[in-house]
């Protein structure tokens, strides 16, 4: 099965693994899996002002996926067109087209977001903890 991996599951599994929760790290370490990582994903990290204060380089956060093993799914026309198909098209954009792209493709999105959890289609809603590190 192919995987999506959403933005934020990417950043706790780079940074903070042990708070992954437990279907997560099931779900990326079953070998059966292909791990993929959006462009977008990077797009986001290299835009969010968040990621320029916990000093992460979206160059060398991407490198690092390849390294492990992930594949890359560029944006293309087509994940852009299939945005205004989505039942939710108010999503910020970074989540709608990793929807479009999951759609298009065939793959399985694996999310933190609830709000995206709540859209029809191949959506794996999995929480992070909240502060208290409850799960």
């Amino acid at each position: 099965m192919k995987l999506l991996i959403d933005t934020h599951l990417l950043l706790f599994a780079a940074s903070a693994p042990e708070r992954l929760p437990s279907e997560a790290v099931r779900m990326i370490s079953d070998p059966a899996h292909d791990l993929w990582f959006s462009a977008a994903s990077i797009w986001e990290i290299a835009c969010s002002p968040a990621s320029a204060r916990a000093d992460i380089d979206p160059g060398i956060f991407r490198a690092a996926l390849l390294a492990n093993g992930y594949a890359e799914l560029a944006v293309t026309g087509q994940h852009c067109s299939g945005l205004t198909a989505l039942p939710h098209f108010g999503l910020p954009h970074f989540a709608g087209i990793l929807l479009a792209q999951a759609l298009t493709d065939g793959m399985l999105l694996l999310t933190s977001d609830s709000d995206l959890a709540g859209c029809a289609g191949p959506i794996r809603h999995l929480p992070l903890p909240d502060e208290t590190g409850r799960r």
